[in-house]
């Protein structure tokens, strides 16, 4: 950040399953150590993070902020995220860049931008503007729904422990989402399923899991996507098919390598569908929630270059070496 006293926002989200209050509370005080003009906001529901966000980038606090800070998990940065892109798109203007914290549980977001550094590290880099720069990235959008979509959208094996999730008692974070992972693989069956990319046909038949986006990380450090950028304007999309197993898949993908394995299907393109071929409804989720309605098929689109977002210099591998600059 080159501009005297900065002016920052950190939009907080108690909820979450890190130590987000933590987190900001380091935010704040290298932001006055820095000279910044820093404020805190706290979500009281689920949402309001977006709310706030298209509140700032709008303009309707009053001046709008050099950046946004994100301090909860990979739901809170996909919603500020979402805040400041609509705003952008509705009003046709600048919006602040967005720096995403880890005070989630899983961090997949954090994970592919700053990899395993230290949030006082990151802070200190972004406040100082040393070995930083801004990224236009990709998100992308749920046709049937309308939500923005930042880190990765499917159905199969990852939306199904989400909806076991739901009714484990008495856990929390990760660990809930780890146990929910290993009951739904001893009960759950793939379903058949069709995933076209751009018109053609990438899979067909019985269907594991299908992952689509621009995040190489989903649950906290599977690398489902291990080829993907951030901001190549192209949604990467795997399809794991029913040819393998599930717990060889998932000890596959913690460092990529199922893209390797028959079973699976790899591609790249700007418009994704993927649908159930029994007329059975599909459960579908993006960056952890499952999508409201009840449909067979669902579409992802992309939306090249959208939200600006602080990256460190040189750029991850999750990045191209040259991308659009803010």
């Amino acid at each position: 950040m080159s501009q005297d006293n900065p002016h920052v926002v950190v939009i907080t989200n108690p909820a979450a399953g890190g130590d987000p209050l933590g987190l900001a509370q380091t935010a704040l005080e290298r932001g006055v150590r820095a000279a910044a003009k820093v404020e805190v906001r706290h979500t009281e529901h689920p949402g309001q993070a977006e709310e706030i966000a298209a509140e700032l980038a709008g303009g309707g606090s009053g001046t709008m902020p050099d950046l946004v800070i994100a301090v909860g998990g990979d739901g809170t940065a996909r919603d500020v995220a979402a805040g400041l892109y609509r705003a952008g798109a509705e009003r046709s203007r600048p919006v602040p860049a967005l720096l995403v914290a880890p005070g989630g549980t899983g961090n997949s977001s954090y994970l592919g931008i700053w990899q395993d550094r230290p949030w006082t590290e990151v802070l200190d880099r972004v406040l100082g503007d040393v070995g930083t720069e801004v990224r236009w990235l990709d998100l992308a959008r749920v046709v049937e729904t309308g939500r923005i979509v930042l880190l990765g959208a499917g159905s199969g094996l990852i939306a199904e422990a989400l909806v076991t999730a739901r009714d484990l008692p008495g856990r929390s974070g990760r660990d809930r989402y780890q146990r929910a992972l290993h009951e739904t693989v001893a009960r759950w069956r793939p379903y058949p399923g069709r995933v076209t990319v751009d018109g053609e046909v990438l899979a067909e038949g019985g269907t594991l899991l299908v992952n689509i986006g621009g995040g190489r990380y989903r649950g906290g450090g599977y690398r489902l996507l291990p080829d993907s950028l951030l901001d190549d304007g192209l949604l990467d999309v795997c399809v794991c098919g029913d040819s393998a197993s599930a717990a060889e898949l998932a000890a596959l993908a913690v460092d990529g390598r199922h893209v390797a394995h028959p079973a699976v299907r790899y591609g790249r393109g700007t418009l994704v569908a993927v649908e159930r071929t029994d007329g059975a409804p599909l459960v579908f989720e993006h960056d952890g929630d499952l999508a409201a309605i009840t449909v067979e098929r669902f579409t992802v689109e992309v939306l090249a270059h959208s939200v600006p977002m602080v990256v460190p210099t040189p750029p991850p591998a999750g990045l191209s070496p040259s991308g659009r600059p803010s």
